[in-house]
């Protein structure tokens, strides 16, 4: 049985090693972005049913990254918080410049 990451620090260094592709980088930055344009949006409009986007929309962006271009099981299943909480941190390293689009360049 495989063993349980039981740190949020070990989980994002995990979570990095999944998220190697560039192309799988730009499709969970796109979605993220997405999300908050999404947000606000809904926000100023009052939104309805829309809301029901925001998901789809920010996981749809990540899971096609995983299926086609990292080949793997998105971590969402096993650690569903933490894996949220490293999208939004991958995305606001890569808009300060912390990390790239190029996974070699961080």
């Amino acid at each position: 049985m495989e063993e349980r990451i039981k740190s949020f620090p070990e989980f994002y260094r995990f979570y990095l090693t999944e998220h190697r592709n560039k192309t799988s980088r730009i499709l969970h930055f796109t979605g993220t972005f997405l999300v908050f344009v999404l947000v606000v949006v809904f926000i100023a409009t009052g939104g309805g049913w829309e809301w029901l986007l925001v998901p789809v929309v920010g996981y749809g962006f990540a899971w096609i990254g995983h299926a086609f271009f990292e080949k793997n099981k998105p971590a969402t299943f096993k650690y569903p918080l933490w894996s949220l909480i490293s999208d939004f941190k991958l995305f606001f390293e890569i808009l300060g410049g912390k990390r790239s689009f190029d996974s070699s360049r961080d």
